[in-house]
């Protein structure tokens, strides 16, 4: 056969540069069926051999048993890596397991025991046992079997450095053998080498109970047969060597004063750690754990885990994810099904920060419903070190504004420096807000929480919005960019109710008129402080709490609060219109209005100190009444209006 047609023979079928297309040669698709059909069944190593065989005894051409050789090279990997990865559920699930008995310690001997025989049954071995150091008699001794049939055996004292157990104990290192009695390493005695000899023990493997730096006991696992240990499998016997230590220790540590309660703690660590490295073995630990170390987000954990569930995973906040779905998986600590859909809550130390959901995938398995909750835990650790990073900002952002209304003697072009670090522009046109919560605590600790809890939400609002907060006077006082087109009251009302929302409580926001180029001026943030916490005071004085507004708000009574005492402000909001309309036509609205109100809202008396008809006077107030609005004669606005007609008359030399 040429060159070409073998290569023509190893190309897949669906190869876009073949000129057959979909006629091409099936052989491909052929060869690979019976591994396949193999690997379904689960077959043994040996199985992989028949195909080939078969294709030999047949006669069949040398391409094609070339082209099973390699299918079958790929199955076998293929066989290898699902046998790896069974294997390494099964080595997680152990030490979770254990790891769970270790958090509901009650009783050591069945902690050990636990741990003997999950290490007998997963390294797959006759006899598994772990041994003790007795520091007073200077030996070590059997603490635990599984598997053991010889009385003697059970009963064997160890002293350092005899047989295989001594020299672990006493060099705190691993030590295997594949032929006990074979090996000149060990100090033979012949009360150890009787016991092993009734007990039938050819290869052994030992691995160190260590605490800190100290052997405390030997953890075994042997065969009556010999046998090779695999690194991975004194690897995993070292695992479960440090879950047995840290149950050793915590029996201890229960028993001690409170000093020693580091001691528990580091232990627990130890059992943390060694879970977390077992976790990343799958393929979706190492995703996150890669997510983890560049810096990855929330959003980034939750794409990583919707590829490999094959759904949709998304974060929500807390209170967008259904409630009692939420509830159910923190107070379980599992993910909850809730219709088609899955909710795995977002905790860290009791505090509930939202919760991953996965989209419409109702017929969820075991193992990745754990992929889930693993993914959850992973974002709570994520959202806790944003929080820390976030709040050392917020830090940073307080100190600013505090500089901005006490120090105002600083220098402004240093201060514009370290706004702009922190994503600031104090050349942009800025409003401030004093912002106070409207609810009395039970007491002074949660009142301290609720006004923390304000700070954060402030300063997170700050944050997003290109502004500074920090916490002032037992409220929060917020330094916030106003965009075009936007006012000072839309700015309050809207950040009341967004700290409102996220504080659970009552918020009252004053506003301060704008203030510009506070690079140039940086005390004018001190003055709109005053009198954006004078416009919070008056909301409050009238009954407004949860409320946003501006001096602008107030009419006449915001010339009292306003710092700059906006007077051609005042006149414009309250007649404004009706001088324009004086202007634009030439009309007399202005001189009726001020007459009216003289002769005492008469019409009649109004006409005769115009020298006009009294349809004359009817009709220009019908005009002021479609530009004021029809309520511009009740009480609070003729008294408004009034107001602004003397301030008018009053402007009127001044800008003559």
């Amino acid at each position: 056969m040429s060159r070409d047609h073998v290569q023509s023979a190893e190309r897949p079928a669906h190869d876009a540069e073949s000129p057959a297309g979909d006629s091409a040669d099936p052989a491909p698709v052929a060869v690979e069926t019976p591994f396949l059909d193999l690997l379904a069944r689960g077959a043994s190593a040996d199985a992989y051999e028949q195909p080939v065989l078969l294709a030999r005894a047949e006669g069949g051409p040398a391409e094609r048993i070339a082209a099973l050789e390699r299918a079958k090279a790929l199955a076998l990997r293929v066989r290898s890596e699902l046998e790896g990865r069974r294997r390494r559920e099964a080595e997680l699930s152990a030490l979770f397991e254990t790891a769970h008995d270790l958090a509901g310690l009650r009783d050591l001997d069945a902690v050990l025991r636990a741990i003997v025989q999950r290490a007998r049954s997963l390294l797959g071995t006759d006899v598994a046992y772990l041994s003790l150091n007795d520091p007073a008699r200077g030996d070590t001794y059997m603490r635990v079997t599984e598997g053991s049939v010889a009385a003697r055996f059970q009963q064997l004292r160890l002293g350092m450095g005899e047989g295989l157990g001594g020299l672990v104990a006493q060099t705190a290192r691993p030590y295997v053998t594949d032929d006990y009695f074979e090996d000149a390493r060990f100090q033979h005695t012949r009360t150890i080498d009787a016991g092993v000899r009734d007990e039938g023990l050819v290869a052994i493997l030992g691995v160190p109970l260590m605490l800190g730096h100290h052997v405390i006991g030997v953890l075994f696992a042997a065969d009556r047969r010999a046998r090779v240990f695999e690194r991975e499998q004194i690897a995993l016997l070292g695992s479960f060597a440090a879950l047995a230590a840290a149950a050793i220790d915590t029996a201890n540590l229960l028993a001690e004063t409170r000093s020693a309660l580091a001691d528990l703690e580091r232990a627990n660590e130890i059992i943390r750690d060694r879970s977390g490295v077992i976790e990343r073995a799958s393929d979706v630990h190492d995703r996150l754990a890669e997510l983890v170390l560049r810096g990855g987000g929330v959003h980034d954990v939750a794409a990583a885990v919707s590829h490999v569930l094959d759904g949709t995973v998304e974060f929500t906040e807390a209170v967008a994810a259904p409630a009692r779905a939420l509830e159910s998986s923190r107070a379980e600590g599992h993910a909850v099904r809730h219709e088609d859909d899955w909710v795995a809550a977002v905790t860290a130390g009791g505090e509930l920060l939202g919760a991953l959901v996965l989209r419409g995938h109702p017929g969820l398995d075991p193992v990745d419903q754990l992929t889930l909750e693993r993914a959850a835990m992973v974002t709570s650790l994520l959202l806790l070190a944003r929080r820390s990073a976030a709040e050392a900002e917020q830090r940073v952002r307080g100190e600013l504004l505090d500089d901005l209304l006490d120090a105002r003697d600083r220098d402004p072009r240093l201060l514009g420096d370290r706004a702009r670090r922190l994503g600031a522009d104090l050349t942009a046109t800025h409003v401030v807000l004093a912002a106070r919560l409207d609810t009395t605590a039970p007491d002074a600790d949660q009142e301290a929480d609720a006004r923390r809890r304000l700070w954060a939400a402030a300063s997170h609002l700050a944050a997003t919005r290109h502004g500074l907060a920090a916490a002032r006077d037992g409220g929060t006082v917020l330094l916030l960019p106003l965009a075009a087109g936007d006012g000072a009251t839309d700015l309050a009302r809207r950040t009341a109710r967004h700290l409102g929302t996220a504080v659970h409580e009552t918020v009252t926001v004053g506003a301060s008129a704008r203030v510009k180029d506070l690079v140039a001026h940086p005390d004018a943030v001190a003055a709109a402080y005053t009198e954006a916490g004078r416009c919070l005071d008056t909301l409050r004085l009238l009954g407004r709490s949860g409320d946003g507004a501006a001096a602008e708000d107030f009419g006449f009574l915001g010339l009292l609060l306003a710092g700059d005492q906006n007077v051609s402000g005042f006149v414009d909001r309250t007649i404004g219109q009706v001088l324009a309309y004086d202007e634009r036509r030439g009309t007399e609205l202005v001189r009726t209005l001020d007459a009216y109100f003289a002769c005492g809202m008469s019409p009649a008396r109004t006409k005769d100190d115009l020298h006009v008809h009294v349809n004359t006077v009817a009709q220009r107030l019908e005009r002021v009444g479609r530009l004021l609005g029809d309520d511009w004669q009740s009480p609070d606005r003729a008294l408004e209006i009034q107001l602004a007609l003397r301030l008018h008359r009053l402007s009127i030399p001044a800008q003559h």
